[in-house]
């Protein structure tokens, strides 16, 4: 089990940027595969990107954010990242990252552990 803190929610404008992170606590960080996934006032919660464990090779994204959402990981810091760029109002939601074992999933309810959450609010 591993224990999650997002930050780096805010508001800001359509065109804007964020870096989201995600601390983990424990020892085994690099072994999980951690994602990322948002929901929106009245919406079901929604993938929006994954990256496998260790090195990070695979990683995934839902279509509405190719090209300018960025995921990655510092196993040093224990932390996973989400790099938002180009941000627009259709991407004002709360963002949850989350940690299975290994492989990257799409499915919210393959995780084991979620954190909090931060409010990302994109203004147009």
């Amino acid at each position: 089990q591993v224990e999650l803190v997002e930050s780096g929610g805010g508001l800001v404008q359509a065109g804007g940027s964020l870096r989201l992170s995600c601390a983990a606590s424990g020892r085994t960080f690099s072994s999980y595969a951690m994602g990322w996934f948002r929901q929106a006032p009245g919406k079901e919660r929604e993938f929006v990107s994954a990256i496998s464990e260790n090195s990070g090779a695979t990683r995934i994204y839902v279509e509405s954010v190719k090209g300018r959402f960025t995921i990655s990981r510092d196993n040093a810091k224990n932390t996973a990242y989400l790099q938002m760029n180009s941000l627009k109002p259709e991407d004002t939601a709360a963002y949850y990252c989350a940690a299975r074992h290994r492989i990257p999933s799409e499915v919210a309810a393959e995780y084991h552990d979620w954190g909090q959450g931060t409010q990302v609010t994109v203004s147009s």
